[in-house]
């Protein structure tokens, strides 16, 4: 049994729907950003950090792709076209999405206030639209690579509740649509139940 060492409310939530995708069963110990738990198996203090066993993997994305891979689903094959535009679409979102809004987030109240540039924010919603209109555009189907449901699908709808709750509001009809279609997946909605 695997177990997901971070925080449901944090990029964790990325590994729990990746292994309920799976069928895999895992268990959720809570354990905070720089604990010293999680500084034990990850020096740079962050979460999520997945336990095999004995073995450790840390980063979401990594964790997300090293599952997705060992059991051959949420994927396409290493070497293949097809897996480099699905690694195209990852990297994009991690550049264009997520980091937008891990650095609105930081200036929002992570960083030491007097580090802190709330101006930053403004100029994070207007990338985060952009970007996501872009995104869009290159959308194939009702997923992100077409028919397939894979590992950028989990990270963008993520991004997509994480945006909400920062109050990052979206217009775009095209998104609304593609997070209802992730949200309305049996492991999404067996993991949010409740």
């Amino acid at each position: 049994m695997y177990e997901v060492i971070g925080s449901p409310t944090s990029r964790a939530f990325r590994v729990m729907w990746m292994l309920e995708e799976l069928g895999q069963p895992f268990t959720l110990t809570k354990a905070a950003p720089q604990s010293d738990e999680v500084r034990a198996l990850n020096p740079s203090g962050k979460i999520p950090v997945l336990k095999d066993g004995e073995d450790v993997v840390t980063d979401s994305t990594a964790i997300m792709t090293y599952l997705a891979d060992k059991y051959g689903t949420l994927t396409f094959p290493a070497g293949t076209i097809e897996r480099a535009h699905q690694d195209a679409l990852t990297n994009c979102i991690l550049d264009e999405i997520d980091s937008v809004l891990w650095v609105a987030t930081r200036h929002n109240f992570i960083l030491p206030e007097d580090k802190r540039v709330p101006d930053v924010r403004h100029t994070s919603k207007w990338e985060y639209e952009r970007n996501l209109k872009h995104l869009m555009d290159r959308c194939k189907g009702p997923y992100l690579m077409g028919d397939t449901f894979t590992v950028p699908d989990i990270i963008l709808a993520h991004c997509g509740a994480w945006a909400k709750g920062a109050k990052f509001p979206s217009d775009n009809e095209d998104f609304k649509a593609y997070l209802k279609r992730c949200r309305a997946r049996d492991a999404f909605q067996k993991l949010t139940a409740g």
